[in-house]
């Protein structure tokens, strides 16, 4: 009596396809999911003219304006100047990325 040996055509590939859907969903992020968890934290925000601002993220809204407290301003890398609170207009924003807090 001959056994049938097991085939990888015969493996159930729809468990697999479920879990690595399930990863994948998992680790996708949309940019409003991101800047939700940024909120209160430190960020660097570059603008269309090469500046950089260093801060805590206060709040932002749908047109990407910003309110940014403990902010640096830095011009070519150089610190430029220090100020309390900050506001910056969303047409003007680049990006925002994370920094590591200070």
């Amino acid at each position: 009596m001959s056994e049938k040996a097991p085939n990888a055509t015969d493996a159930p590939t729809k468990d697999i396809t479920e879990s690595d859907d399930q990863v994948a969903s998992e680790k996708k992020r949309s940019p409003s999911d991101f800047l939700k968890s940024v909120l209160g934290r430190p960020v660097s925000v570059r603008l269309n003219s090469g500046t950089d601002y260093r801060g805590v993220l206060a709040c932002l809204d749908g047109y990407m304006n910003i309110a940014m407290e403990q902010t640096e301003e830095y011009v070519d890398g150089q610190l430029k100047a220090k100020y309390g609170d900050c506001f910056i207009r969303g047409n003007n924003v680049l990006y925002i990325s994370t920094q590591k807090r200070r």
